[in-house]
């Protein structure tokens, strides 16, 4: 999940992992029990955001058709929208309680299933590419509005295993939103989707503008994203600058339109360094035990 404020001064990304992806306890531990390497984490973008990500074991994981729990943070559904409550603590550098409630509301729910690999081992479910999103966090100025985005992944295998990189991004239009996602294969076949979403949800494919390059990110990460001929796409706000991984808000232009939205690129060669993994213990702390 993910939203951008009104203002354009903030944003906010939530992952659940059952199976915490990208923490280095996951992958040393071989990937036997997602349960026991399960995480809420959460990232706050403008002044005073923080960024939480901690690895817990299984006893910290509840589940139930419409909650999830990870320790003391939760996601459920209510039928009309997503309520997150957050109560985790921050990384280094900047060490505090992150305490507060996330709604998301989406204006449609689709029925969308993407595969990402041939033998569906990865798949993309975006579940309302077009939100309404009310953060109310307990720090100053982080009660605020905006636009907001809720997918999921699903994989059997782990992401290095299958995938070089890819790019994903969503852009919010007057219409409804458009989703990019491109993929290079670790075989090094490709995968381009484009899919236009209505603001009720019904998802139409259609054939994307050109996959176009735009400026590197601090750890030289390349980027690229679909825009207009004779168009370069540009960052307006910096998210997530990690040596494999880049979240930001990105400017472009699709259909003539001008369009702002949430932009990642991954590179999951990087990702594969053995040196990588030691870098990450900082930002991911590991909690075994959780009494409910």
């Amino acid at each position: 999940m993910d939203g951008v404020s009104d203002d354009g001064s903030r944003a906010i990304s939530v992952i659940a992992f059952i199976g915490s992806v990208f923490s280095p306890w996951y992958a040393w531990s071989g990937r036997s029990n997602p349960a026991n390497h399960c995480c809420i984490n959460v990232a706050t973008y403008g002044a005073g955001g923080r960024f939480a990500m901690t690895d817990r074991g299984a006893a910290a994981l509840r589940q139930s058709r419409d909650c999830l729990q990870v320790g003391p943070s939760s996601m459920r559904w209510t039928g009309s929208e997503l309520v997150i409550d957050i109560n985790e603590v921050s990384s280094l550098p900047l060490i505090s309680r992150m305490r507060g409630r996330i709604s998301l509301t989406p204006s449609g729910v689709t029925d969308v299933e993407l595969p990402l690999t041939p033998d569906n081992a990865h798949i993309w479910r975006p579940f309302a590419p077009t939100a309404l999103i009310n953060v109310a966090l307990e720090a100053k100025g982080w009660n605020w509005k905006g636009h907001g985005y809720f997918d999921a992944n699903f994989g059997t295998r782990p992401l290095e295993a299958d995938f070089k990189s890819w790019t994903w991004a969503r852009y919010p239009s007057r219409t409804g939103a458009t989703c990019f996602y491109d993929v290079t294969h670790l075989d090094g076949s490709k995968l381009a989707t484009a899919t236009a979403f209505s603001s009720e949800g019904v998802a139409t494919p259609v054939t994307g503008p050109p996959l176009t390059p735009f400026k590197r990110t601090l750890w030289a990460l390349r980027r690229e994203t679909r825009a207009d001929t004779g168009t370069t796409p540009r960052q307006i706000k910096p998210m997530l600058d990690a040596p494999f991984y880049s979240r930001s808000v990105v400017e472009t232009k699709i259909d003539g339109e001008l369009v702002q939205g949430v932009h990642e690129a991954l590179d999951l060669v990087r990702y594969r360094s053995r040196l990588l993994k030691p870098m990450l213990v900082v930002r991911v702390p590991r909690r075994r035990g959780w009494t409910f």
